[in-house]
Order: structure tokens, then sequence, then C-alpha cells
């Protein structure tokens, strides 16, 4: 039977992180920094709309894009946090969690052959998406000596006329990375030359630190027409389990992803929509306290880090430090597996996120102050043996 399974997915590997935690959950007494996942329940006010929305017997199919209410609140939403203007009813998808809006902007813009410029480090799904829609993945690498901050003189070499299409991850997972807009504006200057479609997923874009605030892309002068923005509840809200996500951008291209959204999905879970709906409308406090908790975590583990001897930069947003392990002189994928086996603790290897990855591991602090100090002090017994 395995011949009848398509070349594509025959030759995909599995997930890096799924595949490190599948060893880890058959294990005892595990502590992890490995999850990508808040900590915190979804707020009790979004969940009880929620809960009322099943007692009054809204339990039927949606529009195919989503509850007009709901995309009427994530323009409102756009506008108000980023400064972009979104028509509800042509330029706005609901999603299944913003991973389908991945999947589905890959597959509205790819033909065969055609190629995707891949960000990476990045989220394990960008260059399988690629690959599944029959595009060729291009990795444009990153690096700690410039804080993973990708820059224009990286693309520029790597545009080819067969490259349709680059996805930007920022804030970064796995890195923690963030782009100003002094950068964005010099990737816009490159980009605004070049017919290419930007996917900018700004899932973490409420989970910033420091003064500056989130800006997107799409909101700089000539961006606005080419860039589909993908942005989510996973994160921000506090939402992984409901799956819910949104995609806003050009209408003709809104148009198609609908089209592939409506055949596969036909709508994101009704229950789920409307809890949505009162996270956008009232959820702000519990965004800006959830964000107060992690910042205070980032800077407890960056600070544990440097007392390690662990050289780290300073991530200013998602939940994730992705701090070096180069000088124990083992690889990635060897000291995770190490530190898994000798002191129970998991961590992903950078390299899921790309082979630039080498050289690092990834730390989320979407856990308890107690979690973490639980962990940093076993990765602190294992680096003084190592």
């Amino acid at each position: 039977m395995r011949e009848l399974i398509a070349q594509t997915v025959r030759d995909m590997p599995p997930s890096g992180i799924r595949r490190f935690f599948d060893v880890a959950s058959e294990m005892k007494d595990v502590v992890s920094l490995g999850v990508g996942e808040p900590d915190f329940v979804t707020p009790w006010h979004i969940r009880e709309e929620a809960i009322f929305s099943l007692e009054n017997r809204r339990t039927m199919y949606t529009s195919n894009a989503g509850l007009m209410e709901l995309r009427e609140e994530i323009g409102r939403y756009m506008s108000r946090k980023y400064a972009l203007e979104y028509s509800p009813k042509e330029q706005v998808l609901v999603t299944v969690g913003a991973s389908e809006g991945i999947d589905v902007a890959m597959r509205a813009l790819i033909d065969p052959g055609d190629e995707v410029l891949v960000v990476e480090p990045c989220f394990v799904s960008y260059r399988a998406c690629v690959l599944m829609a029959g595009g060729v993945p291009v990795s444009v690498p990153t690096s700690a000596r410039n804080d993973f901050r990708v820059t224009a003189s990286d693309i520029a070499p790597r545009i080819t006329p067969r490259t349709k299409a680059i996805i930007l991850g920022y804030p970064n997972n796995p890195t923690g990375a963030v782009l100003e807009r002094g950068d964005l504006e010099s990737l816009a200057a490159l980009l605004r030359g070049h017919d290419i479609a930007v996917i900018s997923d700004e899932i973490y874009s409420e989970l910033t630190y420091g003064e500056n605030a989130h800006v997107s892309i799409a909101s700089l002068p000539g961006m606005y027409e080419k860039t589909i923005v993908l942005n989510g509840f996973s994160k921000a809200f506090a939402m992984t389990g409901w799956r819910l996500g949104f995609a806003c951008g050009p209408e003709e291209i809104i148009a198609a992803m609908t089209k592939i959204h409506q055949y596969v999905l036909m709508c994101a879970p009704t229950t789920a929509q409307y809890g949505g709906l009162e996270a956008l409308r009232s959820g702000d406090a519990g965004v800006q306290a959830m964000r107060a908790e992690y910042d205070t975590r980032r800077r407890f583990m960056l600070d544990e880090f440097g007392k390690m001897g662990i050289d780290c930069f300073e991530a200013k947003g998602a939940f994730y430090l992705f701090p070096s392990i180069a000088r124990f002189g083992l690889s990635a994928e060897d000291f995770c597996t190490k530190l898994l086996y000798e002191k129970r603790l998991a961590v992903v290897p950078g390299t899921a996120f790309g082979q630039c990855g080498e050289g690092h591991v990834r730390c989320s602090y979407a856990y308890s102050i107690d979690s973490i100090k639980q962990a940093l002090s076993r990765l602190r017994e294992f680096i003084g043996e190592l």
C-alpha cells in the first residue's frame, strides 16, 4: 500500500517537533519547555459566550467565509490595531486556525514548479505546505548575528523568474525575533519591484515586548495590494483548541482561498466563531495580562541563561527563546536527545525549523515560573556535566 501514497507525502519528513515529543510522551517525569501553547485557560468571558451560543441552538453551518459579525469585528480589529482597512465581505476569510490559512494561501497561489521563498528558521508547516501545493521551497536563512531578522540582501539573490511568493513569520517561531518598521521598509522597497505575493503570518502580533508595537508589512506603501495577512486566536487569546484563525488580503486572493476552503472545510466551527467574536470585542485586558506574564518569564529565562554562560539574543516577540548550544560540541539533535534521556528535560532542536537552526534549541516560556525553574535546574546540571 505504501506505493499508493503520493510521492510528495512519502518524501516529506514528519514534523521535527512531533517526532521528538512522541519519544518524550512515553517517558516518565519529563519536564518540557517544548510546546508552543499558552498555559493559560481561555478567559471565562470567551468560554461563556461560546456556551451561550450552544444554549441558544447556534449549531448550524455559517457562511463559508465565516459569520459576518465576526468578519466585521476582524475588520475593526485590524483597523484599530494595525491601521489596515479590509472589507468584511470581500477581504476577510475565517479559517480553521492560522495553520489552515497557510495551507489555502499556498494552494491559491502556487502552480507546480513555482518557487516560494521561506525565511528560516520558521514554523514547521511552511515548507510542508509549499510542497503539498506542488511548489518548490527556497530557503532564506537568517542567523543570530542579525538577531534572526531577514534583510533585503538575504532575499534579493534568491529571487528568480519562478518566484511566486514569500512567506514571513514575525514575531518568529522559533526564535522570538521581530521585524521593526525600519526592517520592513527595506524589505518593502525590494518587494515592490517584483511581482511576488507576500504571505505574512502574524499569529504572534499581540505578543511583542518593549516599546515598539507590532507593524504589519501590509501597512507599508505598495504592500497592501500584494500581502495576505494571516492571524488567529490561538496564541494571544489562549484559544489553541478552538481552531480559529483568519486571513485578510486582496479581494481576488481571498476569493480564491475561500473557494478552496469551502470545498475542503465548509466553514470554521460555529461555536468557536462566537467565542472569537467575544474575544475581539472584550479580550484586550486579558491579552495584556497574559503578555505581561510572558514578559516576566522571558526576562527571567534570559537572565538565567546568562548566569549559565549560554548565549541567547534578546527575543522580543512570541513566547520562545532560541539559545545557542554550539559551544557544547553536540549537534542540536544530539544535545536535545541527550538532555531528554539524561535529565528528562524536553526542548526542541533548532534544526526542526530549518537547517540554519543548527547549533540552537527552542525553549518555550509558555509555562509557569515554577515549571521553568525546574526545567532550568535540570539544564544547569546537564551543561555542568558536559
